[in-house]
């Protein structure tokens, strides 16, 4: 790398150094406690595509989004990732799906809920791992396989 250009760090390793946190490796973490933020790096990737494809009063954003975040959306993009899944990945996943879970989303059925659970540990887990462009390209490919599919 040019010494003249700087390499911008990822945002978990920003926040890590601002609050002075421990960095352990992704698989140090529950899997429900990846799922949990997983969930939330999945739900800024799709709200940022949404903003960005054009301005629009915030109640039709958040219908949009909640269309691609909810269960049964996660659980589908989750099989059509799978098979491009690494054996980490993959084994990453199924401790998600596979975690005892007290609660269940609303609209939802339980194989869904668990399968989406998995996809949000995944996510947290790459997230954590500071694999962000392994993120963007897996949500790439679920979205672009769902437009042949249409």
């Amino acid at each position: 790398m040019d010494e003249g250009i700087r390499k911008e760090k990822d945002l978990v390793t920003q926040i890590r150094e601002a609050f002075s946190l421990k960095e352990p490796t992704a698989l140090q973490y529950s899997p429900l406690a990846l799922a949990y933020i997983g969930d939330g790096v999945y739900d800024l990737i799709i709200r940022t595509m949404v903003v960005e494809r054009g301005n629009a009063r915030a109640n039709k954003l958040h219908h949009t989004v909640s269309g691609m975040v909810k269960a049964s959306a996660q659980a589908e993009m989750m099989h059509k990732i799978e098979p491009i899944l690494s054996e980490e990945e993959r084994a990453v996943y199924h401790r998600g799906r596979n975690a005892k879970s007290y609660t269940k989303a609303k609209n939802a059925s339980m194989v869904d809920y668990r399968h989406a659970t998995g996809f949000e540990a995944l996510m947290g887990y790459l997230y954590l791992d500071h694999q962000v462009e392994r993120i963007i390209e897996l949500v790439k490919y679920s979205l672009e396989e769902g437009k042949e599919d249409a």
